[in-house]
């Protein structure tokens, strides 16, 4: 196991300095000029953005900012917006906000999406399993903007369960709705991926077998049945949850939450380089560990599997 540990770690270096390449050339080909951005229709000296780029570094060949810009980062420096503020405190600032709303979106596939899929592969071709199908097709089918609208319409303007916005994003309660538009999709997903897994794995010879000793149905359906079809599950839910923080741009627009999305949104539209490449290594850091969570939930999940 701690070969397979190292291996993986030695694998992820590659493909991290990879990623920020990719990243860091394609913020650069971004058309538009941040610094003459910041005056908008106003008239500038050439000069004076001339030394504002200079000082900068955006006067320079882009692959000599990326050197520059990895070796600061290395050092735990992710530069600076064109606003003077360091990057690292507004990625601080945010972030936290999206980890908050993506791990409750999380529990809520977790709970709700393996709890529903388990039913109903094990009441397969009943009602209750017929209406999973149908609702999880029709989550799947509404897109995000539309789920949100309709949630807020909902729960906010007719029962008043909630306001239509976030007034304080730090609050956990205000979250809880914006956690389930966010979730929604990946929920069903992971409820019909449960269901499909349960309803193969339940014809099993090992499930039979376990039957047959004569074992309690809990002890069937919780150690034997749930723990080896949750294996597909668990692949979906590792990569899902850095697709949940990446995807809550959409989300935290709809509702106005200060996080990673908005900060990122407003980043696009200035074009603040730094700023975007911040937010992209930190999405993929997350990436590249719950990759490696997954992996190693493996082995815990199934003892067959071994990666020494």
């Amino acid at each position: 196991m701690g070969r397979f540990v190292i291996r993986r770690l030695l694998q992820m270096i590659p493909v991290f300095l990879g990623t920020t390449f990719l990243i860091f050339f394609m913020v650069h080909m971004l058309p538009g000029d941040p610094v003459r951005a910041m005056w908008g229709d106003k008239a500038v000296d050439p000069a004076q953005l001339a030394s504002i780029r200079h000082n900068l570094g955006l006067d320079k060949p882009w692959y000599e900012q990326y050197l520059t810009y990895m070796g600061h980062l290395f050092q735990g420096d992710f530069g600076t917006t064109m606003g003077n503020r360091k990057v690292l405190d507004v990625i601080t600032e945010a972030l936290p906000v999206t980890v908050r709303l993506a791990l409750l979106a999380f529990v809520f596939e977790i709970v709700l999406g393996v709890t529903i899929g388990l039913f109903a592969g094990l009441r397969r071709g009943k009602s209750f399993d017929k209406g999973t199908l149908i609702l999880t097709l029709l989550l799947i089918s509404i897109p995000v903007p539309v789920l949100g609208f309709i949630f807020q319409t909902v729960f906010a303007t007719q029962l008043r369960w909630v306001t239509p916005t976030v007034q304080d994003s730090m609050n956990i309660g205000q979250l809880v709705l914006p956690a389930l538009v966010l979730g929604s999709l990946s929920l069903a997903y992971v409820a019909r991926l449960t269901r499909t897994s349960i309803v193969e794995n339940i014809r099993a010879d090992y499930i039979r077998t376990a039957v047959a000793k004569g074992l309690p149905r809990r002890k069937v359906i919780g150690t034997h049945l749930l723990r080896n079809s949750m294996i597909p599950v668990v692949t979906f839910l590792g990569t899902d949850l850095g697709a949940l923080m990446g995807g809550a741009i959409v989300t935290e627009g709809i509702f106005n939450v200060k996080g990673v999305g908005n900060a990122l949104y407003h980043a696009i539209n200035l074009n603040e380089g730094a700023t975007i490449s911040g937010f992209v290594v930190v999405l993929v850091l997350v990436y590249l560990a719950a990759s490696l969570i997954v992996d190693l939930l493996y082995a815990v999940l199934d003892p067959r599997i071994r990666y020494a």
